[in-house]
């Protein structure tokens, strides 16, 4: 099997707004027109996160424009999970007027925890309407979780789980990956394959997140972003939002 390297849309890309990236959402969307993709969502760090924007930046974003140099701009943020709870660090007023929900782990936000922590975390996590997708699950040490019942609560909710470009990329833990991306075959369970950009040169590149992949046999019918018609339909069913 041989899966190109054609998303459509990538669903987890930072701006300028947050000091560690470095390219505005029009620079972004400018990228992903040039390479051919339908859109990007933008995806901005929450609030918790030491550079991420104020809230304001979230209660905003409905300012944007649709489309951005050619290319379909989801409103969105990259939530930060905060306790073993679930909590997130946007409220779910706010939550519920975005258009795509990124919701991750990082060791500055919540604590390391043992694979009972991790799992209890992302079921909760999981539960709230607002998520859409579980961001690179793969990357940090410390912060395993069973796969067989995180992966049947992704199937179950309907939502996506990620694979990560920058991760697989050197920035995370690449054994993780495959096993995530294994349990995903395994349930059949849908993912998006995302760069997580922090920079417009890297919208759209996922060539290390297609050959681990395309080394495990994985099926394109499952890379929910390979068509951006998926991802529209799935927005506009859950938020009556017409592309």
């Amino acid at each position: 099997m041989s899966i190109d390297y054609n998303i459509q849309i990538d669903l987890h890309t930072h701006t300028s707004a947050c000091s560690h990236a470095f390219s505005t959402v029009g620079e972004n969307s400018a990228a992903a027109a040039e390479l051919g993709l339908a859109g990007i969502a933008t995806t901005d760090h929450g609030v918790s996160m030491t550079d991420a924007p104020h809230i304001w930046h979230f209660e905003n974003l409905h300012t944007l424009e649709r489309k951005i140099c050619g290319a379909t701009v989801l409103r969105g943020t990259e939530v930060n999970i905060t306790d073993y709870d679930g909590a997130l660090d946007i409220p779910d007023n706010i939550l519920a007027k975005l258009e795509w929900v990124v919701a991750s782990m990082h060791d500055c936000c919540v604590p390391i925890g043992s694979v009972e922590d991790i799992t209890k975390t992302y079921l909760a996590v999981l539960d709230n309407p607002y998520v859409d997708l579980i961001g690179h699950p793969g990357r940090l040490e410390g912060f395993g979780f069973d796969l067989d019942t995180v992966i049947k609560k992704v199937k179950e909710t309907g939502k996506f789980i990620e694979i990560n470009e920058n991760t697989l990329g050197g920035n995370g833990n690449h054994k993780r990956c495959i096993e995530i991306a294994k349990a995903c075959k395994k349930y059949e369970v849908e993912v998006c394959c995302n760069s997580d950009a922090h920079y417009s040169g890297k919208i759209g590149r996922i060539e290390t997140a297609f050959s681990m992949l395309e080394e495990i046999g994985f099926p394109k019918k499952l890379i929910a972003n390979l068509d951006a018609d998926r991802i529209f339909g799935y927005v506009k069913a859950k938020r009556n939002i017409d592309f």
